[in-house]
């Protein structure tokens, strides 16, 4: 016993006094050490950029081949009766597609800052092919629109020329004028004046349907730039006010906005095109009757294969072959918005927003027009309606956005400048 007490304590004396246990809410907390939530690897500029361009170019060139069958489709008994070829439309169609691809390499090539130096020369060009088709000796009236040139057997078109040229000029304006748009007179001047130059010349055309297009296109332009939102408030109220007096108070233009109301109160006049366009889109039900087999292109659709191609598709196709087109025309604008957003410097994120802009407000306003939800304005849809002046601007103007992307894969990042420094 007396071994076993001396052990203890013995024991007891190496451990040292003993200690009084806290109590467990008075014990002091863990120390945790918290780490910094790990960095996402940054994406590779080089590798967006070809998504882009993926998802830019695979709608463009599926909408161009669409169209050239549905042009072929659409046009073939017109084509057959008036020129006694089938084949007249589809073979023109063919051509077109064939010099806009021709055209988009050439732009995609192209650096895109050579837009910046041309805008002016082009812009100035396009406003005097514009007063030539006015001219009776020189243009070409069409349903009383004179909106054409005509040299032999070439047919152009300048307001689709305009376009580009007044976004290209645009484009160069606010960039050069970057930070000082909170001011309305800078921001007034010299665009103000340029863009009422190009939307009377063309409101004198006939033409309200390419004017929207513009004046939207520069509308958006401005507020990509940073223009003050009170200002582009009142700019926009200033064209509804426009617009509303263009409408109302030129005879054609209000009976023909009255019957997009109410088409069924004169339907074999005013609202006749509509009407049948709806017939049109209704008939194809989900499926459609066939590639081909539209009975509204028989003479009961007039401009079947330009203003109303949606129509004669949504027929033919049903309401699949509409989801896709607009599935499409969407995949186009989300890579342009993209692109717009990883440009490299203002002009061009300015340049690409414009081009993006026009081609999707003018898909909205023929869309919004064949389906009742707009008045018809006569805008084609872009990649689908005949014409080669549009056809082949608007793969130009894909291809500029093809050179805006692919300058913006080029930006070193952040880890490779300074990789660079050292």
């Amino acid at each position: 016993m007396a071994d076993r007490a001396s052990i203890k304590r013995s024991t007891a004396a190496r451990r040292g006094p003993a200690r009084a246990i806290a109590p467990a809410s008075t014990r002091p907390a863990k120390l945790r050490v918290v780490r910094p939530p790990a960095r996402r690897p940054r994406k590779d500029p080089l590798a967006v950029a070809r998504t882009s361009v993926i998802l830019l170019l695979i709608p463009a060139a599926l909408l161009t081949a669409i169209g050239v069958v549905e042009v072929f489709s659409a046009s073939s008994v017109y084509a057959f009766t008036h020129f006694d070829n089938s084949f007249w439309f589809l073979e023109r169609q063919g051509i077109y597609a064939a010099i806009g691809i021709g055209v988009l390499l050439l732009t995609a090539r192209m650096r895109y800052a050579a837009w910046r130096r041309l805008a002016g020369p082009f812009l100035v060009v396009s406003v005097l092919l514009l007063v030539v088709a006015l001219h009776p000796t020189a243009g070409s009236s069409v349903y009383g629109a004179s909106r054409w040139i005509v040299v032999g057997p070439l047919t152009l078109q300048p307001s689709e020329l305009t376009k580009l040229a007044l976004i290209a000029f645009t484009a160069a304006v606010l960039a050069r004028k970057e930070g000082k748009l909170d001011n309305w007179l800078h921001l007034a001047l010299p665009l103000g004046p340029v863009v009422l130059l190009v939307a009377g010349i063309v409101m004198l055309q006939r033409d309200l349907g390419t004017t929207i297009v513009i004046v939207g296109s520069v509308l958006m332009m401005l507020f990509v730039g940073g223009a003050k939102l009170r200002h582009l408030l009142l700019t926009g109220i200033l064209a509804l006010g426009s617009l509303s007096f263009l409408i109302f108070g030129t005879a054609y233009r209000r009976v023909r906005f009255l019957s997009f109301l109410d088409p069924w109160k004169d339907p074999l006049s005013n609202g006749y095109q509509l009407i049948q366009g709806l017939i049109a889109l209704g008939s194809g039900g989900w499926f459609g009757v066939g590639l081909g087999a539209s009975r509204q292109k028989w003479g009961l659709l007039p401009n079947a294969h330009t203003d109303f191609i949606f129509a004669v598709l949504g027929e033919e196709l049903g309401l699949i072959g509409e989801l896709v087109v607009l599935a499409l025309f969407g995949v186009m604008i989300y890579a342009g918005i993209r692109i717009a957003v990883r440009a490299p410097d203002p002009f061009g994120r300015l340049l690409a927003a414009g081009i993006t802009s026009w081609i999707g407000l003018q898909a909205i306003v023929n869309l919004g027009a064949v389906t009742g939800l707009l008045p018809i304005t006569g805008v084609p849809l872009p990649f689908l309606s005949f014409g080669g002046s549009a056809l082949i601007v608007t793969l130009g103007a894909v291809g500029v956005l093809t050179s805006i992307a692919r300058a913006g894969g080029s930006r070193p990042t952040r880890a490779s400048t300074r990789k660079a420094r050292a």
